[in-house]
């Protein structure tokens, strides 16, 4: 399916960025950005707009990167197909969850760099840095050790049957969406307490890290959202995305009328998981990314 915009593709990619080597590491890297978001295509007949779209932002976000990122060889992503529109949305899902399962092979700071990278808004190098507490140049290598092991776990799980990772999300979600109900309703201590760990260990966004005593993390985490609710602040999921032992949550702040400033846009909940329930938090706010000029 990818491949035949492929053409289109190298059309865009040559455009902003002109003749070299950039031009087919940015197509390959938009190519992984696709089969990563397939879900989000809602009409086949949009495929290449689409494509298109996300190899313009690529290609704007290596500019504004001033370096280009090598991507390995992922041929094997890219299955052209002329089937019918029921056997190419057959075939979406089955690559997605294809993918959802290579990622699974990684260990967890590759993972959790590529599960930013793109699978979530927090995509630039610096900003995932900044949420994984890591310097920038760790970011770049740990995404280049991610996108070549992740080309040959998905050789080496081509011919496996998958997980629905659809059906997974939106269990996950469902599970985000309640908690933030429970809040509202006055209950956030009760939903944490049977989906945290006691010995939670917490990292607030201004980096305060509380764990070391019982239900010290917890407490503090609980405490920070009773106030946030006195105070009139809300949140809504925006989007999750979820992985063997990682879990995050991007959700939407809204602001007290009276005080539109009171907080940032939003916050993204990273959450590593240990039998099912979360062992270690850390809440960040990402910061607006300006638009590309």
């Amino acid at each position: 399916m990818l491949e035949r915009h492929r053409a289109g593709m190298q059309a865009v990619a040559l455009g902003v960025l002109g003749y070299g080597p950039d031009v087919e590491d940015a197509v390959q890297d938009a190519m992984l950005v696709a089969m990563c978001r397939i879900d989000e295509l809602r009409d086949s007949a949009a495929v290449g707009p689409w494509l298109r779209a996300i190899v313009r932002n690529n290609c704007r976000m290596r500019l504004r990167a001033s370096r280009s990122v090598p991507m390995a060889d992922l041929e094997a992503l890219v299955v052209p197909t002329g089937g019918s529109a029921q056997e190419e949305l057959l075939e979406r899902r089955a690559q997605r969850d294809w993918i959802w399962h290579a990622l699974g092979e990684l260990s967890e700071p590759l993972r959790l760099v590529t599960l930013l990278r793109y699978f979530s808004d927090v995509s630039s190098y610096e900003q995932i840095a900044a949420l994984c507490g890591v310097p920038v140049g760790t970011v770049r290598s740990r995404l280049n050790q991610g996108r070549t092991k992740l080309a040959a776990a998905l050789r080496a799980t081509a011919d496996l049957a998958h997980d629905d990772v659809a059906v997974l999300t939106e269990a996950r979600r469902g599970e985000a969406e309640e908690t933030l109900a429970a809040a509202e309703r006055g209950e956030f201590e009760q939903a944490v307490r049977n989906a945290w760990w006691p010995d939670l260990e917490a990292i607030t966004p201004d980096g305060q890290r509380v764990g070391d005593g019982p239900e010290g993390g917890r407490n503090l985490l609980i405490r920070g959202m009773d106030s946030d609710l006195s105070h009139g602040v809300h949140q809504r999921i925006r989007n999750v995305v979820v992985s063997r032992d990682v879990m995050i949550w991007e959700a939407d702040l809204t602001s007290p009328p009276d005080d539109p400033q009171h907080c940032p846009s939003g916050v993204v909940w990273l959450q590593h998981l240990r039998d099912g329930r979360v062992r270690r938090l850390r809440l960040f706010h990402p910061r607006p990314v300006s638009p590309a000029g």
